[in-house]
């Protein structure tokens, strides 16, 4: 029988106990957090008699009620204060299990649909609105050990998916049909990311959207940033990025023009896609790390985003804080060890990179063995305030942004969870492990399935995408 447990139901101010006494972080990422997860100011005359923080939910509602805001609603802050201390923690429930290794769990951008793909040539996108029913069943093609990523175009019409090759292949969501099988029932058109055609030249590890949905960015076994133009249908650019595997790579912002990238050398890197086609360089790096770089998420704002590696570590970074060369080596290591199969070694805990560039550093997970991965957490419901991460030993971890603290530990699943997300709009997550299960997880007593349905078709009926 399985068996679960969690730390905390509820996240409160009051009860969070710092990782590290020594834990510190600048004040203005402590006041954007502040500003985008806490009460709005115009509240302040009814809530400036309450001693508690967080405010009480039926102080929030009367405050609305009396319309002290002048707004006669919650603002987007107010929004996320109530909604931010409810956490996804509760009541794990399958929502599907196959027959391989569960790589990638994925929500659209308004929380309608949900992709996960598996090793065994597998992908589905799974209705939330419609009882978390299959909508796409894909059998993907040319699959080379596992689906590594996935991605939904912005329209959420298309559906890209790569593997340990230069092929992408791109799927029509809309087109009615259930069961995809590749080149059998529907086409699925391959895009090459190869530059002399040799489809056994490289690996493609994480591959994004632009934000217009006319370009992919993707990153690679040799080194290298790819930039594709669906518009034209052919590779419109290629970084010689790193000196080793690019593992992840990110959009700064909505406009595109800057970019992320770590790698298994242990840099995370900025590129500025309006310079580097005249210099061929990065617009700065950051340094910290003393591991490969597993994953890039930006906060979305073009100045802070986070970063796993394989030092078992997650560190916020603001690029502002970036250099324009790298000033020291990675320090001497006296170990030898794999991710792939070996415990991280105990003496290289402790250790600290003599020029760490980062904001702050987030401990207790474990990144091993394979490509973990790390995510703000939404903005609209929790105001960015946390950040979560799956982990190798079969648990999801949510941090406090701030304080550091670890506030909640989701534990389920029997083996490692490579991927997990946060619902846009409600507090539901999803985590998928090698267990081969997906798995649900939602705030104690919430009627999760009609609450995200009412939640998405009003947005719509207010013509939010």
């Amino acid at each position: 029988m399985r068996r679960w447990r969690l730390n905390r139901s509820r996240a409160s101010s009051s009860t969070l106990v710092p990782v590290d006494a020594t834990f510190t972080i600048d004040d203005e990422i402590s006041q954007l957090t502040k500003l985008q997860s806490g009460p709005c100011t115009s509240n302040l005359k009814a809530l400036r008699s309450c001693r508690r923080m967080p405010i009480p939910t039926t102080t929030m509602l009367l405050a609305r009620e009396a319309n002290y805001s002048g707004q006669g609603r919650f603002s987007s802050a107010d929004c996320s204060h109530v909604l931010g201390r409810y956490l996804p923690v509760n009541s794990p429930s399958q929502i599907d299990r196959m027959n391989s290794e569960a790589y990638v769990s994925q929500f659209s951008i308004d929380g309608s649909l949900l992709v996960a793909g598996f090793q065994g040539s597998r992908i589905r996108i799974y209705n939330v609105d419609n009882g978390w029913k299959v909508q796409k069943d894909i059998n993907a093609q040319s699959l080379r050990w596992t689906i590594t990523d996935t991605a939904l175009s912005p329209d959420q019409r298309h559906l890209v998916y790569s593997s340990l090759t230069p092929l992408v292949h791109i799927v029509n969501v809309r087109t009615g049909m259930t069961d995809s099988q590749a080149n059998i029932t529907e086409i699925h058109e391959h895009l090459d990311f190869s530059v002399d055609g040799d489809r056994d030249s490289f690996n493609i590890f994480s591959i994004k959207f632009s934000t217009d949905g006319r370009e992919l960015v993707a990153g690679g076994s040799d080194d290298s940033i790819y930039v594709y133009d669906l518009e034209a249908n052919k590779l419109a650019m290629r970084i010689i990025a790193h000196t080793d595997d690019v593992n992840t790579v990110s959009f700064a912002d909505e406009t595109g023009h800057v970019m992320f990238s770590g790698s298994d050398d242990n840099l995370c890197k900025v590129w500025d896609r309006r310079c580097v086609a005249a210099t061929g360089n990065p617009a700065g790096f950051l340094e910290g790390h003393l591991e490969g770089i597993t994953f890039i998420d930006s906060r979305g704002d073009g100045h802070y985003f986070i970063s796993n590696s394989k030092d078992q570590t997650t560190k916020l970074w603001d690029i502002r804080r970036m250099s324009s060369t790298t000033k020291s080596r990675t320090p001497r290591t006296y170990y030898d060890w794999d991710y792939r199969w070996m415990d991280y070694p105990a003496e290289a805990r402790n250790q600290k990179h003599p020029c760490d560039r980062s904001v702050a550093t987030y401990k207790g997970h474990s990144v091993l063995r394979t490509l973990i991965r790390c995510y703000f957490s939404p903005t609209h419901s929790t105001g960015q305030k946390y950040i979560y991460t799956g982990s190798f030993d079969k648990c999801v971890y949510i941090y406090d942004v701030v304080t550091g603290a670890n506030v909640a530990k989701l534990a389920w699943h029997n083996d490692a969870i490579r991927d997990c997300s946060w619902h846009p709009y409600y507090p539901v997550l999803v985590s998928s492990s090698w267990d081969h299960a997906v798995t649900r997880w939602e705030f104690p007593g919430s009627p999760a399935d009609s609450a995200v349905k009412r939640k998405t078709s009003q947005r719509r009926r207010e013509g939010h995408p």
